[in-house]
């Protein structure tokens, strides 16, 4: 499918720009917490539950943001998250309570989770070429730009806090504003559209989250991702406590945290534009498979003390995991048809909550009772099993796939 020559790629990348933007409110977290939690008296026990009201927000505002641009277009979801980022940022910058605080950053979560879901579902709904690439360019983005930005905020948050946090949400509502006005979606694209006579879904139809909850595709990839959070937030949240905890020394725990972060955007580029030519289901399986592996040999590594294999195998922990973000909306728009695929895949986006309670307290209460060496050796064991699952998933009735077969034959 080509529609519009280059200017398809023009839209990834103000996609991407908006993806980065909108990443920057996640990450740039740990690097202000400790100045907001100075400037409001806050504890760092209440200054993790406010990242934990952030995630549950982001991740569940997806779907009726998603609903409202499969049926409106790109423009008012990305409107109100330009709206709401800039709020989020500025009642940050003058909150002088914990409430404020607490209540406006929640608000740019919602703002956080809208521009997501418009991004990574741009790419599914313009390409079919392509689409694994694509999709990676922009995923890569929500972590990729904030590379550059947190050094930036570390080096001036301390010198000038409202003046930094108020830059950060004139531009990241910029970047909204002007992606609201260029973002659009293929003409007839919508879920409006009339339905067809055929079985499945095709480029201007598809189906809805009713029918998508009755199909066991959508319950593999539930799974499946719930995994890929749980263990990949565990990796994240722990890899400090996970390399000492070994017998590793500071400076390897800190060597790991780096190389977590540029595995994961690495694997995203590098994997997800295999998935065009090898399919999503073979290339998420066996990344998977590959991540389980590494996660393992990271393990026993660690316990024989062997640091450079260790922090090698961490690395590509993250490089094989991260994949599955930008394959995944392709998988639930070749599934479901792309005109609902930004409500579709943010139900699949919504393991992101079991995944979080997995990666945080249940992995805390496994460490405590099992220590470091089991509870890594479990969730290598998970994020085998759910690449062997991603591999018996096929195409069906309602796939775009077996109705264009269908049509041809």
């Amino acid at each position: 499918m080509v529609r519009d020559g280059d200017a398809r790629w023009l839209l990834v990348g103000v996609a991407a720009a908006v993806m980065g933007a909108a990443g920057t409110y996640q990450f740039v977290w740990t690097t202000v917490s400790g100045a907001v939690g100075a400037r409001v008296g806050a504890s760092p026990a209440q200054l993790g539950t406010v990242f934990t009201a952030y995630v549950v927000g982001q991740t569940l505002v997806q779907f009726p943001a998603g609903s409202v641009r499969d049926r409106t277009g790109p423009r008012p979801v990305l409107l109100a998250s330009a709206l709401l980022l800039f709020v989020g940022y500025t009642g940050l910058a003058l909150a002088e309570s914990y409430a404020v605080a607490a209540v406006t950053y929640g608000v740019g979560g919602l703002g956080c989770g809208s521009a997501y879901t418009v991004a990574v579902n741009t790419p599914v709904k313009w390409f079919d070429d392509r689409r694994g690439l694509a999709t990676g360019v922009v995923t890569m983005a929500f972590g990729g730009a904030s590379v550059v930005v947190i050094p930036l905020v570390g080096g001036r948050i301390e010198a000038s806090y409202a003046g930094t946090l108020l830059t950060l949400g004139a531009v990241v509502g910029l970047v909204g504003l002007v992606a609201a006005f260029v973002v659009r979606d293929p003409d007839g694209t919508s879920a409006n559209a009339p339905a067809t006579q055929s079985e499945g879904p095709d480029s201007t139809t598809g189906v809805g989250w009713r029918t998508v909850v009755r199909t066991w595709q959508f319950w593999v990839l539930f799974g499946v991702m719930t995994v890929v959070n749980g263990v990949g937030l565990m990796l994240i949240g722990q890899s400090v406590g996970f390399t000492t905890g070994l017998g590793l020394s500071e400076a390897t725990a800190t060597t790991v945290a780096s190389v977590v972060a540029l595995a994961d955007a690495g694997g995203i580029v590098v994997i997800s534009g295999l998935s065009d030519r090898f399919g999503g289901e073979r290339t998420v399986g066996v990344s998977l498979v590959l991540c389980g592996g590494s996660l393992g040999g990271a393990v026993v590594a660690g316990t024989a003390g062997v640091a450079p294999a260790f922090v090698l195998l961490v690395g590509a922990t993250a490089f094989f995991r991260s994949p599955a973000f930008a394959v995944v909306p392709s998988l639930v728009g070749e599934y479901y048809g792309r005109a609902r695929s930004s409500e579709n895949y943010a139900l699949v986006y919504s393991s992101k909550v079991p995944g979080g309670v997995f990666g945080g307290t249940v992995a805390g209460v496994m460490v405590a009772r099992l220590g470091w060496v089991d509870s890594f050796a479990i969730g290598a064991g998970l994020l085998v099993v759910a690449g062997v699952a991603t591999l018996t998933l096929r195409p069906g009735a309602h796939s775009e796939k077996r109705t264009e077969t269908t049509a041809d034959g």
